[in-house]
């Protein structure tokens, strides 16, 4: 029987284990998935160790948001797909009943993407979430245009990497910052304009030095946390700083900027608006096909090395998604 990812306790990577299950039926408007491969997010890792933002019923939870594979089997009512077509789940909100660390699951037809060609499983399943995410934040809400210089905080992650390389796509101008320095080299290769490195510069200055004494015109942050203040001093008056993420768990700063438009953007809700997945899907397809847009993966699991996968996401030391393969 397909194997599944479950757990019956939340905890460290430990309680994570590899279960047999049935294969599911689709239902009406439905569509099963054979899974070749999903990537594992900061978010599976909040769920795990008891930090949902939502409630997750136990015992026998299941994690993943994204993966992609071939449709293995239709549903009644489902037009416009076939049994054999690559496909990437688009968004699963009920991730912890059936989501993708596994070798099949089912979900809604209109959650699924059309892959783009050309593009393999693994990095297919590093594509969705982070690059959605970033296109969302800095395009839908903060309005990015050509141009426009863009602080990346965490830019050596999953959503970072995507928006340097969005920004580039755009015209913009990608400032990337790290913690690190032996990690500038790299984020230049992928494509940063500059890099910043925080443990020998400070973020708010090194920032007005390579915008000429202005700030930058959007700060796209996934770190939150008490820093929060001192980075928005990186703006300039009239900016933008767009959230995505909170790697800093501890409660975050007002920001220090006081004209700052601030969003606070969460991908889930526009993952599951039809047109906007569909907007999306069509400027990532476009990027990929130029090969502008090339998901970053820094390290490939099998399933039965789930728990190892786990705990190098624990260490976050990874450049770019880590991604399984069952």
């Amino acid at each position: 029987m397909p194997r599944v990812v479950v757990f019956d306790e939340t905890g460290g990577p430990d309680v994570l284990r590899v279960v047999d299950e049935p294969v599911v039926e689709p239902a009406a408007g439905e569509v099963r998935v054979r899974i070749e491969a999903f990537a594992v997010n900061p978010l599976d890792q909040m769920v795990r160790g008891g930090q949902s933002p939502r409630p997750v019923q136990l015992p026998h939870a299941r994690l993943g948001v994204e993966g992609t594979g071939v449709i293995d089997a239709l549903g009644s009512g489902v037009t416009g797909l076939a049994v054999g077509d690559p496909v990437i789940l688009g968004a699963i909100p009920d991730f912890e009943t059936r989501g993708s660390y596994a070798e099949y699951t089912t979900l809604s037809a209109d959650r699924v993407v059309r892959r783009p060609a050309g593009l393999e499983p693994v990095g297919a399943a590093a594509l969705w979430v982070s690059y959605f995410t970033a296109y969302g934040a800095l395009v839908e809400r903060a309005g990015m245009r050509p141009g426009d210089q863009i602080l990346i905080t965490a830019a050596s992650g999953g959503v970072g990497r995507a928006a340097i390389q969005i920004a580039n796509q755009i015209g913009a101008v990608p400032i990337a910052v790290t913690r690190h320095s032996a990690k500038v080299e790299s984020l230049l290769a992928a494509g940063a304009a500059v890099v910043i490195a925080t443990d020998r510069e400070d973020v708010a200055e090194a920032t007005r030095r390579h915008t000429g004494g202005v700030g930058a015109d959007i700060i796209l942050d996934a770190v939150m946390g008490p820093g929060l203040a001192e980075l928005s001093l990186a703006a300039k008056l009239g900016g933008t700083l767009a959230t995505v993420g909170w790697l800093d768990p501890r409660p975050a700063s007002f920001p220090a900027n006081p004209s700052l438009t601030v969003y606070r953007y969460m991908s889930s809700a526009d993952m599951v608006d039809p047109v906007t997945a569909r907007r999306v899907a069509a400027f990532l397809t476009a990027g990929v096909r130029t090969g502008v847009l090339q998901p970053a993966v820094d390290r490939v699991f099998s399933l039965g090395d789930i728990i190892e996968a786990h705990r190098y996401l624990e260490k976050g030391t990874a450049a770019g998604k880590i991604v399984v393969t069952p």
